[in-house]
């Protein structure tokens, strides 16, 4: 059966507490650092201590930066402090060196961002500060080169895609010319490639989360004093659908990166009914608030289905839609792109069929099979990538084989498959990624090591 994730987000979620929580439920921390390291990124270390929180045993990611390259995400006093401004007033006033210094910082930090190409190219000559306005292409760069899976990639360029478009939306400005903190920094960006890193190791293929929770009151950021939740975030939830409460507690509970991850992962926006839990990992968040910052997540087996029908121990019943449009219109690289594009945001399944249509003119018959919480998110895609005006939409039952995901070791490595039962039998579907990785490394055919997982 399909590994599922259950996401309580009571106490918000940010980046470094989803990986904790992943890293608690069994992601390779070891692994996960090697990985890191392949990225290029200087100024940083990874660590994983226990802390409590609220008087519970939590796992905390924390990414420790080097003198040069730090930031105020946890600074209390700087995102929170009701007397920072007039402290730093008081300290300009009367000469003190050090709130000089940040200011003058801050002032340097705006030239930057208006003279980005220029900084940019300094970035590589060492001056260490310029580093945390990277900008979306830069971002995109290093998550290519880093040592991780393709579906490790495509999760990460996701995420990253995701938090761009809100950010773009937010400040009104293209996505090219989109030079933030939130993506740029060096931490942020670990937290990033870490969660699409340790996602891939658990192998989940369902998410689950039912509403995300935020505070009130404001915070502190490089772009002056913003409402909580920030701009970022109800983006991200208006463009997602992602259900959202605003407590009366005061403090930022979801960050832009916490609210890009469950975006970017969640398959279903509800809370599953009836569940086994196999295991439970806690991730701490590092801010200080009078609601502990918990993550909880959960590898969870459903007992009950969500659709009525039957289910056994090879069947069970599930609702999809199908959207479907013909175009004539729309050359083979666009149709090309937009594949990727839909597979990258959730669809279940994408094709193409050739068809005729009106003045017998040769066209293509688009169809895209996905969950009933993705269809805005396919819609809008198909609109923006192709010339069509109209999508049909239609609800689909359907019955598929219960699989599970199973490892074989070969001459070559492990192996990865889905396994399915029929009657006595099993049948094994090897894994894409899994032989592409082997190939890669060993220089076999990809035939050569497909046909090795039915000879076990």
């Amino acid at each position: 059966m399909a590994k599922q994730l259950y996401l309580e987000c009571n106490a918000g979620i940010s980046g470094d507490m989803f990986v904790g929580a992943l890293l608690d439920l069994g992601a390779d921390f070891e692994e996960l650092k090697r990985i890191l390291m392949t990225s290029g990124i200087p100024g940083f270390k990874v660590e994983m201590n226990r802390v409590k929180k609220a008087g519970l045993d939590c796992n905390s990611f924390d990414v420790i930066m080097e003198p040069g390259y730090e930031n105020h995400d946890h600074d209390m006093e700087y995102l929170h402090g009701e007397t920072y401004a007039e402290v730093r007033e008081h300290d300009h006033d009367h000469g003190e060196h050090g709130d000089h210094d940040h200011e003058h910082e801050h002032e340097h930090e705006h030239e930057h961002e208006q003279d980005h190409e220029h900084d940019h190219d300094r970035d590589h000559e060492g001056h260490e500060h310029h580093h945390h306005h990277r900008n979306l292409r830069d971002v995109m760069e290093i998550i290519d080169s880093v040592d991780m899976s393709e579906y490790a990639k495509a999760l990460a360029r996701r995420i990253v895609g995701v938090l761009a478009d809100a950010e773009s939306k937010a400040h009104g400005v293209p996505l090219t010319e989109v030079h933030f903190h939130e993506v740029g920094a060096i931490d942020s960006i670990v937290d990033i490639i870490s969660a699409a890193v340790c996602m891939d190791m658990l192998d989940v293929e369902e998410v689950y989360v039912a509403r995300l929770v935020d505070g009130c009151g404001t915070v502190r950021t490089q772009h002056g004093v913003l409402p909580i939740p920030v701009p970022a975030v109800l983006n991200t939830c208006e463009a997602y659908h992602i259900p959202l409460e605003i407590s009366n507690t005061k403090g930022e509970f979801v960050t832009p990166t916490g609210a890009a991850i469950v975006a970017a992962i969640t398959t279903k926006f509800e809370r599953p009914k009836t569940f086994s839990i196999k295991k439970t990992g806690m991730g701490a968040g590092k801010r200080e608030y009078e609601r502990a910052s918990i993550l909880r997540a959960m590898i969870i087996e459903e007992q009950e289905m969500e659709h009525a029908g039957y289910m056994d121990a090879e069947h069970r019943n599930d609702v999809v839609y199908k959207l479907e449009s013909n175009v004539d219109d729309c050359t083979g690289e666009a149709l090309g792109f937009l594949m990727e594009a839909l597979f990258k945001a959730g669809a279940r399944d994408v094709s193409y069929i050739p068809c005729f249509m009106k003045k017998n003119r040769p066209g293509y018959q688009i169809e895209v099979v996905c969950l009933e919480a993705d269809i805005d998110r396919m819609e809008e895609l198909l609109f923006k990538h192709t010339t069509t005006i109209g999508i049909r939409r239609q609800r689909m039952e359907r019955t598929i084989l219960v699989r599970d995901v199973v490892s074989f070791e070969s001459d070559y490595g492990a192996i990865k498959a889905k396994a399915v039962k029929i009657g006595n039998k099993t049948r094994y579907y090897p894994e894409y990624e899994s032989i592409a990785a082997i190939c890669r490394l060993s220089g076999a055919s990809f035939q050569e090591i497909y046909n090795s997982v039915f000879r076990l």
